[in-house]
């Protein structure tokens, strides 16, 4: 991970260099020529402030949201519009190194300006820009009833980012559209406190499903990140949390399993707490959620973090189908075109966006329905995943 970091740290640092080169050919003007480096010395000092100096409470956690935008910003434009000038110093060292063409530089302005535009409507409308995923799976041993059986998922909201209720009414209206026969929820309801979600109860309480919604927790709906009075009211905060989900009308599951019925037949619906690899808690426990049942079952799985499919799903005792995970949001930020998806946190998740099968077993990872830390998203858009069951051998 450090390696990573000091490699991203050094591509950002030489294109900055780069590109400071099509603007010394493009104007002499030493004010510009200043100004240019004042807002790099400044993005840099803000670094090192979060690194050194203060990296908790609300304050910092805004300051990190801006200067993560900030950086977004300034730097990526740099990034891709420096392979513009690399090109070009290509050509000029079998030439003799003539000077920079002004044309060149210009062209490399203006890719940086396109770049630039892209990001800042990720950081002002990305946040709602939301997207409906559908996938059709198939499984020979689902039951005929459940032939053709819809689930909307929804994951990631933390209410304690959102601020635009227009705009978070037009994703839940999104949802409801779909008008699937099951809802479900995949952690992260809050940033860390229950009263986060107080203003967005009524809109979420009006989200229908006609065999039901429910949930789990993610990891921060425990209240970890942030700093208590006492256990005690840590606790209460929690048990908070877990009469909101009732009160917008999702049972949450917590290590416990469920029995969708339809016509006779029956499919199991399991709900773990969360459980990471890494730092993260392990308060999971797929062994307890799956006692009761039977081993033929097909099974549904809601997990908020999709580390526990490969460190402990798949090599479960029983036969898990379909596991429903969120967590990473995609990191908020890459690119998806034309079937190429690509972002930073794929080196830290190997399953992070989209369908994924290993040994019969699927693991869907939504791309999260809000945002936190940055606020915004670039080129990973808020998603609505929209899952259709089909009973036999179609091919993933």
């Amino acid at each position: 991970m450090a390696r990573r970091l000091l490699l991203m740290l050094l591509i950002f640092v030489v294109s900055d260099i780069y590109f400071y080169q099509a603007i010394v050919t493009l104007t002499g003007s030493p004010l510009i020529h200043l100004v240019y480096w004042l807002i790099d010395i400044s993005l840099f000092a803000g670094i090192l402030f979060i690194v050194f100096v203060r990296r908790t409470g609300s304050n910092a956690q805004r300051f990190i949201a801006i200067l993560m935008s900030a950086m977004l910003l300034m730097f990526i434009p740099k990034v891709f519009s420096s392979l513009v000038l690399l090109a070009e110093d290509i050509v000029r060292v079998f030439e003799g190194f003539p000077p920079r063409s002004i044309y060149v530089s210009e062209a490399a302005a203006v890719l940086a300006g396109i770049f630039f535009l892209i990001i800042l409507f990720g950081l002002t409308r990305g946040r709602h820009f939301y997207k409906v995923k559908k996938e059709t799976l198939y499984f020979p041993d689902l039951p005929e009833a459940f032939d053709g059986f819809t689930i909307t998922q929804l994951s990631d909201v933390h209410s304690g980012s959102l601020s635009d209720v227009k705009g978070v009414q037009k994703g839940l209206d999104m949802a409801d559209a779909q008008n699937s026969d099951l809802l479900l929820f995949t952690g992260d309801l809050v940033n860390n406190m229950a009263s986060e979600m107080t203003p967005w109860i009524p809109l979420f309480a009006k989200l229908k499903a006609p065999y039901g919604k429910y949930s789990v927790l993610g990891n921060h709906d425990y209240g970890d990140y942030i700093r208590w009075e006492s256990k005690t009211a840590k606790d209460a905060n929690l048990n908070h949390l877990k009469e909101i989900h009732s009160e917008i009308g999702f049972k949450l599951l917590l290590n416990e399993s469920v029995t969708i019925s339809k016509h006779g037949q029956s499919i199991a619906l399991i709900g773990v707490e969360n459980w990471g690899k890494g730092g993260f808690h392990k308060y999971g426990d797929l062994k307890r959620a799956t006692a009761g049942v039977p081993d033929n079952a097909f099974k549904i799985l809601m997990s908020h973090d999709p580390s526990h499919w490969d460190e402990v799903t798949v090599d479960h005792d029983q036969h898990v189908h379909l596991t429903l995970a969120g967590h990473t949001h995609g990191m908020q930020f890459g690119i998806e075109l034309f079937g190429f998806k690509w972002s930073p946190v794929k080196y830290v998740y190997k399953q992070w966006a989209g369908l994924y099968q290993q040994g019969g077993k699927y693991l869907y990872v939504n791309r999260g329905f809000g945002y936190h830390g940055l606020k915004g998203r670039v080129g990973i858009w808020p998603e609505i995943t929209v899952l259709t069951l089909k009973r036999g051998d179609g091919e993933y």
